[in-house]
């Protein structure tokens, strides 16, 4: 079987450096394009497993929300021409790119399985000087279950809710960018293959750490949401006596953290502010509770 390069749809190229508003009543509704988009990202994530050191936390295969191409990119992999692997929320495609994130291939996942896009990723980088036989989609982690994993195809039809699935990808990038940029001893913004979370870490001590991120929807919330938690765990108690700011509240069923869920948020002028409030109270209450001890 022949397999094309490329196809006709490009990968936008102007980088989104803003807040986008988003709908909260349709939070709800994203649960079915959020399982088919952590199924494709997976690919991204191959390309860690197969060509990369593993590293103790798993950091060779987290993926990168890159504004100008507006997806989740793995890191990047050494070939004869380098090249990462992503996926593109909104049209739902596979992208390679290659040095300087310059477009290599595309491929629209809309109507194809899992196994005729592995084909066409062994067919792409090969050409680019990687060994096509090295890339797996093998890995040591369970995510949630999507009939795309036995056979079905990818349904991208679904274009008003992947775009409204990007736009909060985006903004949970911007905002733990912005928030990590001047904070020191805080980690790299990535999402995680595996909760399908975008998230950076701060230390405040050796044997302590505070998580901030944003989760598209799991089984806590169908949904997206913020989320602030801490390592160790403090008791829901401690949690519960510290105030947060921009409605949001501690969860305390099976993990205790802050979280914002997306049907929270205000009118689309203030949603920013509100996500920064909410981050800034979480951060301040989480640092008070690991230091108290």
């Amino acid at each position: 079987m022949e397999l094309q390069r490329h196809e006709t749809r490009d990968v936008r190229s102007s980088p989104t450096k803003i807040w986008q508003p988003v709908r909260p009543e349709v939070g709800g509704k994203l649960s079915d394009v959020r399982q088919q988009l952590h199924h494709a990202a997976q690919f991204g994530a191959a390309a860690g497993i197969s060509y990369l050191e593993p590293e103790p936390d798993d950091a060779h295969i987290s993926l990168e929300w890159v504004p100008s191409l507006s997806g989740l990119f793995s890191r990047v992999v050494p070939a004869r021409t380098m090249f990462r692997v992503g996926v593109t929320p909104a049209d739902l495609s596979l992208v390679i790119v290659t040095e300087n994130d310059q477009l290599f291939a595309q491929y629209r996942l809309h109507g194809r399985t899992i196994t005729e896009a592995l084909e066409w990723i062994r067919f792409n980088i090969a050409v680019l000087g990687a060994d096509p036989m090295r890339y797996t989609l093998t890995r040591h982690y369970v995510i949630p279950r999507h009939d795309v994993a036995i056979g079905e195809a990818f349904d991208g039809s679904d274009k008003p809710h992947l775009e409204e699935l990007e736009r909060w990808l985006a903004n949970g990038a911007l905002m733990l960018n912005s928030i990590a940029r001047p904070i020191p001893h805080a980690g790299e913004v990535r999402c995680s293959p595996h909760h399908f979370d975008i998230s950076m870490r701060i230390h405040v001590t050796r044997e302590r750490t505070i998580g901030v991120g944003l989760e598209p929807g799991d089984d806590y919330y169908d949904e997206p949401y913020f989320y602030v938690s801490m390592t160790p765990q403090p008791a829901s108690a401690q949690a519960r006596s510290r105030p947060l700011w921009g409605r949001g509240t501690w969860h305390t069923l099976e993990w205790v953290g802050a979280v914002l869920p997306g049907s929270r948020l205000n009118s689309a002028s203030t949603q920013e502010r509100q996500v920064r409030e909410f981050i800034d109270s979480a951060v301040s209450a989480s640092r008070g509770l690991a230091l108290q001890d």
